[in-house]
């Protein structure tokens, strides 16, 4: 039996006294919420996420160079670092890891540069950061936290998710 704290049982009476079902608190004892999906399904999920993750680094980077590129012509690996709060070495790593996938150029002493692949994945990026965080203040959440959210939900949502809330802030402007 799941304990929180105090004596055995405590917890399970507490349950039972704001009349949570056998099943709610069986399922609170397991540390699941019903049923499992299938595996096969439960293990798409986890691949998705997987892949965001491995994917939502380079997506900050790309997204981070062409944002100063736009604003003071260059992005030097050392404003990079600091912009993200990692290690210069971890910065030149990163970059490293761009311009092998096509998606950056550097030069020596000049910064760093996106190609017309990265351009075009800062942009996907930018617009899928906007979406996100309009669609949180429009549910109520204030700026500076839906600035913060969007940074680690932009990376994980899906397309269709993503026309979901598209949907949903037409139909609040057509109001």
């Amino acid at each position: 039996m799941l304990t929180l704290t105090g004596k055995a049982g405590e917890f399970e009476d507490a349950m039972a006294a704001i009349g949570a079902s056998t099943r709610a608190r069986k399922a609170t004892e397991h540390g699941v919420n019903g049923d499992l999906p299938a595996e096969l399904t439960q293990a798409r999920r986890f691949g998705k996420t997987r892949s965001a993750q491995s994917t939502a680094l380079l997506e900050d980077y790309v997204e981070l160079i062409a944002d100063l590129l736009a604003s003071a012509g260059e992005a030097r690996p050392t404003d990079i670092a600091r912009r993200l709060g990692v290690s210069h070495a971890t910065a030149i790593k990163t970059i490293s890891r761009l311009k092998r996938a096509g998606m950056a150029t550097a030069r020596p002493y000049r910064g760093v540069f996106l190609t017309t692949a990265g351009t075009a994945l800062a942009q996907r990026v930018r617009a899928r950061h906007r979406l996100v965080v309009d669609v949180l203040r429009a549910i109520g959440v204030p700026a500076e936290a839906a600035e913060a959210d969007a940074e680690g939900i932009e990376h994980h949502v899906s397309e269709t998710t993503l026309k979901a809330f598209a949907r949903f802030l037409q139909s609040r402007e057509e109001r």
